[in-house]
């Protein structure tokens, strides 16, 4: 697919001027109107290349079908990405820069700012010297995550209708809204979408494939105080957000995102507003092992509970919602399906690397939903901020790996 860098690095670019950044506190879908945008671009760019059954359904879903091209019986595999970028990040006006022949220095990503991309903080930077990169001019993200998948996958699809002497099955793309903010699969008809299995293309640097993902759920706990004048406060004033910041104290040391790396699980305060009246700490509870996952929820309603004995009946309450759980349980079972993208990236020069993911997908609740679906890289790095960039060789091969899926699950038996 060399020939084609330029068109894929274009479509990348067109991709990322779209502010698609999703919005948590709107409850509509898409949460933006960005999203429905480039939804819609999308879907005509698909039309024009030869998909049929291109589809925008009414809250920014885009489907679409790749036909088979003289392998009829083999299984119908699909490829999805999400069109939302974070909202922790600015998300436009994106300026994208490419970075050509990478040097190994810092890279200046807005002069009057000082903003630098330096392998000092980013020491991955060392493995693409001499390579393109994409990067951002330091005022939003870059919007791999995942902008990059989408371009992946209609890249390979573009590839393969121009190249038809490449037999192959029935192939199913999908493109999310709102994954940034957990409901990218809320909405995702699994039945319509025909697959018998699927890859989200929404991971990381080059080699990446994932099927393992935290157990996840959220927790807001409610603290209600009592708000009295400060000069006349004593023994009568219940300040909310002490009670608050007490609560944080006393989750475990060391078991916060800061702390931990691979399999190990967290705690993670994010959130805390309120007043002297009344306050509200936001959590995310996260851990690979299910029955870790679920002590960790017994142990925050059971520090509420110890508040509550400390400062009086009712001062403290908490909800909690799980978000989405481990995929591995789905995927063991069909495995197949991790030995055949390892073989499709070996095919295409690139050496698989599977590790766990300290996060989610949409793939981790569409496994749970009937479709199973690990994760595959897309070469990008540093998601979510400004210093986010994404290697053009690694884009490529990704797009490659998804062309090998594709070829390879037309010989199956």
């Amino acid at each position: 697919m060399e020939s084609n860098k330029e068109k894929v690095v274009q479509r990348f670019i067109k991709y990322a001027g779209f502010n698609t950044q999703s919005d948590g506190e709107n409850t509509q879908c898409p949460s933006t109107r960005g999203q429905m945008d480039l939804s819609q671009h999308v879907a005509e760019e698909l039309r024009n290349l030869g998909l049929v059954e291109v589809q925008v359904d009414q809250n920014g879903y885009v489907t679409a079908t790749l036909l088979a091209n003289g392998c009829q019986e083999a299984s119908v595999v699909g490829f999805i990405a999400h069109v939302d970028t974070s909202p922790d990040m600015a998300g436009g006006p994106v300026k994208p820069r490419l970075v050509q022949n990478y040097d190994g220095g810092d890279i200046v990503l807005h002069t009057e700012k000082s903003i630098l991309l330096s392998p000092k903080d980013f020491p991955e930077l060392a493995n693409y010297i001499g390579q393109e990169l994409l990067v951002t001019d330091g005022l939003t993200l870059l919007g791999a995550d995942d902008k990059a998948g989408m371009c992946a996958i209609v890249s390979a699809v573009e590839y393969l209708l121009s190249h038809p002497e490449i037999p192959h099955g029935k192939v199913r793309i999908g493109f999310t809204p709102d994954e940034e903010i957990g409901r990218g699969a809320d909405l995702f008809d699994v039945a319509a979408f025909g697959a018998e299995f699927a890859y989200t293309v929404d991971g990381g640097e080059l080699g990446a494939i994932e099927y393992e993902n935290f157990n996840a759920a959220n927790a807001t706990v409610f603290i209600q105080g009592r708000s009295v004048h400060p000069g006349t406060a004593k023994g009568k004033m219940v300040n909310a957000l002490s009670i608050a910041a007490e609560y944080q104290q006393m989750l475990p040391a060391g078991q916060s995102p800061e702390y931990t790396d691979g399999y190990e699980g967290f705690f993670h305060a994010h959130k805390l507003s309120g007043a002297v009246e009344a306050a509200s700490l936001h959590l995310l509870i996260r851990d690979h092992d299910r029955q870790k996952f679920e002590n960790r929820k017994s142990l925050l309603k059971s520090m509420v509970a110890l508040l509550n004995v400390k400062y009086g009946a009712g001062t403290a309450t908490i909800e909690i919602k799980d978000s989405y759980y481990n995929m591995r349980e789905k995927i063991e079972p069909v495995k197949y399906i991790i030995d055949l993208a390892c073989e499709a990236m070996e095919t295409v020069g690139v050496k698989p690397n599977i590790n766990p993911i300290r996060g989610g997908t949409d793939g981790a609740r569409l496994s749970f939903m009937g479709l199973p679906c690990p994760n595959l890289f897309t070469g990008g790095h540093n998601f979510h901020g400004k210093y986010e960039f994404l290697p053009v060789a690694s884009l490529m091969k990704s797009a490659e790996t998804v062309v090998e899926i594709i070829r390879k699950v037309g010989k199956m038996k």
